[in-house]
């Protein structure tokens, strides 16, 4: 019956396969002989199958076993992965990890994070979602996301608990071929006003209908901050962008910073903060996430970190 097999009979079927020998997984098993040699008999006899020729001086694998030696390690790693997540949960870190991330925090800060989580928490599952305005806070406020690293909105989110990372400049930039770009001076609101601003859309219901930042009559709404880039490029619209994206091509000429009233020269400074349920606080996993967030983030270019 297969069902009486046993995890011991697998990790002796294994031993002896990576061993070379009955007698050396005896040795490493702390077992004798004899009882190695009878669980993998045992275990033959369960799955009616031979694993090993046992003719020559060493017994050796048959295809049979072969095939079937990969399934064994599939179930000895499957059970001391449960073993090993069930004690992670005791000792009280997270099951799993879930955190949303503003779409302007600088990727590659999330990304080192991320690589560096994998190797320290293997058996917690990182759950990333990149969202921005209210879509970035709604994960967090109806409880699908423990974590939200985001920036303030005009509209309050009192259920809701922060710790401030840092901040990051924004600046209107426009391809160097716009129109813009060819002003000499400060440009007056007005004159942005003639040319189509490239906005994004909450993709919540949060602030449907309000608007950030606008200061021409004439927008596009676009859904993504990957595509309003791209727009830029192209010389489609002007817009605002995190610096940390565009400095490239503003130094390469791509594109080109606007010089826009109400504007400070090195942009607007948004602060970006941790945000999480007063009742769902930050175990052991999403604490070291956060302060390994700010390490790296301290150490990245073109970020003002408080």
């Amino acid at each position: 019956m297969l069902d009486g097999i046993s995890l011991d009979q697998l990790r002796t079927f294994i031993a002896a396969v990576d061993e070379g020998s009955f007698s050396a997984a005896a040795r490493k098993l702390n077992r004798v002989q004899s009882a190695v040699s009878g669980w993998i008999g045992g275990l033959e006899d369960q799955l009616g199958v031979l694993l090993f020729d046992r003719s020559g001086r060493f017994p050796k694998l048959t295809p049979q076993g072969v095939l079937l030696l990969a399934d064994a390690r599939n179930v000895v790693y499957g059970v001391d992965t449960l073993k090993a997540r069930a004690g992670l949960m005791t000792s009280g870190v997270e099951a799993e990890l879930s955190v949303v991330v503003d779409v302007f925090f600088p990727t590659s800060v999330i990304s080192a994070v991320a690589k560096a989580f994998a190797e320290h928490f293997p058996l917690t599952p990182l759950r990333l979602f990149v969202e921005g305005l209210g879509a970035a806070y709604q994960p967090v406020l109806d409880g699908r996301c423990s974590l939200g690293i985001l920036p303030p909105l005009p509209q309050a989110f009192p259920s809701l608990v922060s710790e401030r990372l840092g901040e990051l400049p924004l600046v209107a930039v426009a391809s160097a071929r716009h129109p813009l770009a060819g002003v000499g001076h400060r440009i007056p609101r007005r004159e942005l006003a003639k040319h189509v601003q490239l906005v994004l859309t909450d993709r919540s219901d949060l602030t449907a209908g309000r608007d950030f930042g606008v200061a021409s009559a004439s927008t596009w709404r676009l859904a993504d901050l990957s595509t309003k880039y791209a727009f830029l490029k192209d010389c489609v619209g002007w817009g605002g962008m995190p610096l940390h994206m565009v400095e490239q091509d503003i130094a390469a000429g791509r594109l080109v910073v606007l010089d826009v009233d109400d504007m400070p020269p090195s942009g607007w400074m948004l602060t970006m903060s941790v945000y999480h349920q007063p009742s769902q606080p930050p175990g052991p996993a999403g604490k070291w996430f956060v302060d390994r967030l700010k390490t790296l983030w301290d150490r990245s270019d073109g970020v003002h970190a408080p």
